[in-house]
């Protein structure tokens, strides 16, 4: 392209004014899909890394209906291995928690260890009362020992307000920590004939009440909702005396943190052959029946499917936003129509018909160019600030439009995903160019002694 072409492109950006609607539409669509793409990465990442953050990188659990004795020794075992930073031992159980009079909710419990399991989750990070405080994370408070506290989540204990989906932290505070709840959960176990009326084989699997009463001594604010909303936390030496009072302390699943770098296939074989090791030393016959897997194949399944929805609306929009290509072919169209005697004096001048049609092109992909950098700019602030833009509708308009008990988290999780930026940059440029070409055509096509003959 000449000097000439250059200069004349940069004239019409700075003086057609109707070009500013092009550029305003190569923006807008550009910001919408980069906002999208941000929104469905930040989402999906945070909902793959809330089970890493929470549960470690490799899961070791027992078969159905079995349970680990020992396991301290098998955590010995496993951090004692060059590629395993952490291990702990958890033990599930389902129950029914007490709260207050007409006040029950139906909870997940997890026994854990403390103080060991902050090496493998940051759990002290989503307890309200020891969030900053620089000892170890424990079940105990002032006169209440480890023994006898607990954790709830903040959901289970308290109610988001409606309006904002925020909680009352100092009221939490003030009158749920410390107070006493209870807590029915229960266990199964074989019967002898006999012990049952209705007992008519050799052995029945009955499932036995237990009650276990404690003290809140902190709240978990996760920010997960699921976590957050069914979870509740004991001494995994009180639940288990309490769900297998004639057994030592038993787990039913180790959570595995790996060192930095180690890959999670690394990880997984290494656990495997710590475990099997261990347990063939312990006599376990289904040892080999355990499950190794790690946590982000936990959610393997559903994150495959949001991907295929992230696609899948990044492909809607995109068809929404090829309607600036439309536009750029009009406007352009529009200027060529009603400036042919522009067109005419330049070929007049020595421009040929090449030069004139790359010139319209030229400014097609300037236009695009131009856009993509701004609509850059503004999905880039929308993402970024968008639990401020959020919070300023749902005070505005009393429009509430994130709620975790919804959409999982209780922050709306972005992140830029600069791979879309790139390609839906190049989309952007290539899409006013192409919108060009027609209009180009036309101006090449223009005929100075036809326009001129009479001027």
């Amino acid at each position: 392209m000449s000097v000439l072409s250059l200069f004349l492109a940069c004239r019409y950006l700075r003086r057609r004014k109707i070009v500013l609607l092009s550029i305003a539409a190569v923006a807008l669509s550009c910001a919408l899909l980069i906002t999208v793409a941000g929104l469905f990465t930040g989402f999906i990442n945070a909902f793959e890394g809330s089970a890493t953050r929470h549960m470690g990188d490799v899961l070791l659990s027992a078969p159905s209906d079995m349970k680990i004795p020992g396991f301290r020794g098998l955590i010995d075992e496993l951090q004692s291995d060059s590629r395993i930073q952490a291990a702990t031992a958890v033990l599930q159980s389902q129950g029914l928690l007490l709260l207050g009079q007409g006040k029950v909710r139906a909870v997940q419990v997890w026994g854990i260890e403390l103080p060991q399991r902050a090496a493998v989750s940051p759990i002290q990070e989503f307890l309200l009362r020891q969030k900053t405080s620089a000892a170890e994370p424990s079940f105990a408070m002032d006169t209440v020992t480890a023994d006898e506290g607990g954790f709830v989540g903040i959901g289970v204990a308290a109610s988001p307000d409606e309006t904002t989906d925020e909680y009352d932290l100092d009221t939490i505070r003030s009158e749920t920590i410390g107070s006493r709840v209870l807590l029915t959960t229960g266990a199964a176990r074989q019967t002898k004939p006999g012990e049952t009326a209705s007992s008519t084989q050799p052995d029945q699997t009955q499932y036995v009440r237990k009650a276990i009463r404690f003290t809140i001594t902190d709240v978990v604010y996760t920010g997960m909702y699921e976590l957050d909303q069914t979870f509740i936390y004991l001494p995994i030496g009180t639940l288990s005396a309490k769900l297998n009072p004639d057994n030592p302390p038993l787990a039913d699943r180790i959570q595995v943190r790996l060192k930095p770098g180690v890959a999670p296939e690394v990880g997984i074989a290494a656990v495997r052959e710590v475990w099997l090791r261990w347990a063939d030393k312990q006599g376990f016959l289904w040892a080999e029946y355990a499950k190794v897997i790690s946590s982000k194949a936990l959610q393997a399944d559903l994150i495959a499917e949001y991907h295929k929805q992230m696609r899948m609306l990044m492909m809607i929009f995109g068809l929404v936003s090829a309607g600036v290509v439309l536009l750029v072919f009009c406007i352009f169209y529009l200027i060529v129509m009603t400036k042919q005697k522009d067109v005419a004096i330049l070929k007049s001048c020595g421009l040929g018909s090449a030069a004139v049609g790359g010139l319209y092109v030229f400014f097609g992909l300037t236009i695009g160019a131009v856009g993509s950098g701004l609509g850059i700019v503004l999905g880039y602030l929308i993402t970024r600030n968008i639990n401020a833009i959020e919070r300023w509708i749902s005070v505005a308009f009393g429009l509430k439009l994130w709620k975790s008990s919804t959409y999982m988290f209780s922050r709306i999780p972005s992140q830029m995903d600069w791979d879309s930026v790139a390609w839906i940059t190049l989309a952007a440029i290539l899409a006013a160019g192409i919108g060009s070409l027609i209009p180009a055509a036309a101006a090449a096509r223009v005929r100075p002694v036809r326009l001129l003959r009479y001027e």
